[in-house]
């Protein structure tokens, strides 16, 4: 059914939450405040950006303000530059005007970045207040579940944060319709990722509904990202703080954050770096000597949704391994990567040859 409200739960002891995914779930904010006793009498913040606020923030604020809740809404730029420690203290200085005390909440609406900025505001104003993710985007599915939440570092990116959970995860799928096409294949791109590492009947699903998926069908869609958000609320569930089996949610990272990288941020999208990543990742268990199948499949499925199988013209090998030295997953001199060893299956490996990388890359350029 379209207007089905699917509801799982991140299993974490006593900071365990739900995440609800369904149409029509913005009109519900100040009910689930009321049921998860949300204080009335504390103030609440809402942090959204220029693109999200006149879609969507007048429906949250409405909700909320129905049940009884005064709301303050922030207002940051949007894009990874408000992802800052500047930023930080301005919506501090917000808070503070508004008067959120230690029972108040931070609630983010919006993408990956308002997700991440709210997120390390509540974790470290007053030493934590309680926090809430309503996130407006696909590729949100991954980053507003799990508690990573950051700002960058003039000199590095994501350097400054905790791991902070939220109390719920709120996903609109009407929010979704305002995608640029762009960003709904960037964003199935990572939702793809959670089968490729974990459940080959999932990513046969995804091939089976390229159309579906792509025209934002409420069912379909629905479905895969309760799939995806299942995915990773049991990764999580089990290493929260990326101590070993967390770090399987990086297939695909190590050469996907090195394109972005080089490429300059904005020339490839998140996901669709991420995507050759994750071929470059399935060439790379061929040399461990795993089945080729696994190349032919993964490329096979981002080819039919739209999304970029080589690296774009004018980004040179030796910049994306450069890119790829400086990351932190390259450990004590060896390359460490998350390898397919099936479709639905992986491993991590830090005896990863830089030759072979290199050779990959250089084998994944426009024309090859």
């Amino acid at each position: 059914m379209a207007n089905e409200t699917r509801e799982l739960t991140v299993e974490l002891g006593d900071r365990s939450y739900p995440i609800y995914i369904g149409s029509g779930l913005l009109a519900r904010t100040g009910q689930l405040f009321a049921e998860r006793g949300f204080s009335v009498k504390s103030p609440v913040m809402l942090v959204t950006d220029a693109s999200v606020e006149g879609l969507y923030a007048e429906a949250v604020e409405k909700a909320l303000s129905d049940s009884g809740y005064k709301v303050t809404t922030a207002v940051v730029p949007s894009g990874e530059t408000s992802k800052s420690l500047e930023m930080l203290d301005e919506l501090v200085g917000v808070a503070l005007q508004a008067g959120l005390d230690r029972r108040s909440t931070v609630i983010a609406l919006g993408g990956g970045v308002v997700g991440d900025l709210a997120g390390f505001v509540a974790a470290s104003y007053m030493r934590g207040v309680r926090f809430v993710q309503i996130p407006t985007t696909i590729l949100a599915h991954d980053s507003s579940v799990g508690g990573k939440v950051a700002v960058n570092h003039r000199l590095a990116k994501n350097i400054i944060g905790a791991f902070y959970q939220p109390e719920f995860v709120l996903y609109d799928l009407d929010t979704l319709a305002s995608l640029p096409m762009r960003e709904v294949r960037a964003g199935l791109s990572e939702v793809i990722k959670h089968g490729l590492i974990w459940n080959a009947d999932f990513v046969s699903w995804c091939e089976d509904n390229v159309e579906r998926l792509l025209g934002l069908e409420p069912d379909a869609l629905g479905y895969a990202l309760y799939e995806g958000c299942r995915v990773k609320s049991i990764v999580v569930s089990r290493d929260e703080r990326e101590n070993d089996l967390r770090a399987i949610l990086n297939l695909g990272h190590t050469i996907g954050h090195a394109l972005e990288a080089v490429a300059g941020y904005g020339v490839l999208a998140h996901g669709e770096a991420i995507a050759i990543g994750m071929i470059g990742s399935a060439r790379l268990a061929t040399r461990f000597g795993y089945d080729s199948e696994i190349e032919v499949v993964t490329e096979r499925i981002f080819r039919k949704f739209g999304l970029p199988v080589r690296i774009p013209e004018g980004i040179a090998t030796e910049e994306v391994m450069a890119a790829m030295l400086h990351d932190k997953k390259f450990l004590e001199g060896q390359m460490v990567f998350v390898v397919p060893t099936a479709i639905g299956s992986v491993e991590i490996r830090n005896d990863v040859q830089i030759e072979w990388v290199s050779e990959i890359v250089d084998g994944l350029r426009e024309g090859n």
